[in-house]
């Protein structure tokens, strides 16, 4: 089992969010899961410039990484987003790659895979940024286990047992969840409300959009 995690941080692997991330994948593992780190620095994901290719396309004209991590995570089973409290958002870095997904949340593209979310701070206000992060994997078609924070202005540079005890089963949780397709009510809904959302609007736009309108014929029978 392959698990893809983007960290969203100007500190890349040595900031507090990539060390919360390692323990969370330090659970994963424990239950035989493999992991890949990508950090996204703000050069290989660069903004979306709104040209529609995507949608008539299915691949963005922009010369980054943006093709080769979305390859990447189309391939794995599980997606970890982590990101820094920036201004009570995901950061800059993190919202570039969600705001590049267009065209995977119009054809709901990660569909099946499982997912989690991970958010440090200075002082709090993590959880409705990991509510967002959750929000954005299940637009996608991901069906998020959970996730965990960290107000690094509260506890200083260790971690503390409960957070890390936290960290670990979210990481365990997420590999079970997967090998047993655990499914859960809630998710399922959104994930169907959305996907409606999504099929009509492919509807409307089948003459624009035409790569679009023919993978969802191809994968969602569409009429």
């Amino acid at each position: 089992m392959k698990i893809i995690t983007l960290i969203g941080s100007p500190h890349g692997l040595k900031g507090n969010t990539a060390k919360l991330t390692q323990i969370v994948l330090e659970g994963a593992e424990s239950e035989g899961a493999t992991s890949e780190i990508i950090s996204l620095t703000g050069k290989n994901i660069l903004p979306c410039k709104g040209c529609d290719m995507c949608h008539k396309k299915g691949i963005c004209p922009q010369d980054d990484e943006f093709e080769s991590i979305k390859k990447k995570i189309i391939e794995a089973d599980c997606l970890i987003l982590a990101s820094p409290n920036y201004i009570f958002s995901v950061s800059a870095q993190m919202k570039a790659f969600m705001d590049r997904c267009c065209g995977v949340l119009h054809c709901l593209g990660f569909e099946g895979k499982y997912g989690a979310s991970i958010v440090t701070s200075g002082g709090g206000d993590e959880e409705p940024i990991a509510d967002y992060m959750n929000h954005f994997l299940i637009i996608t078609g991901v069906r998020p286990v959970g996730s965990v924070w960290a107000a690094m202005g509260n506890i200083g540079e260790i971690f503390p047992d409960e957070i890390r005890t936290n960290a670990l089963n979210l990481g365990k949780k997420l590999v079970l969840s997967c090998k047993n397709k655990i499914t859960c009510e809630e998710t399922e809904t959104r994930i169907n409300k959305f996907k409606d959302r999504m099929r009509y609007l492919m509807q409307w736009k089948k003459q624009e959009w035409t790569f679009e309108y023919e993978y969802w014929k191809k994968h969602h029978n569409l009429e």
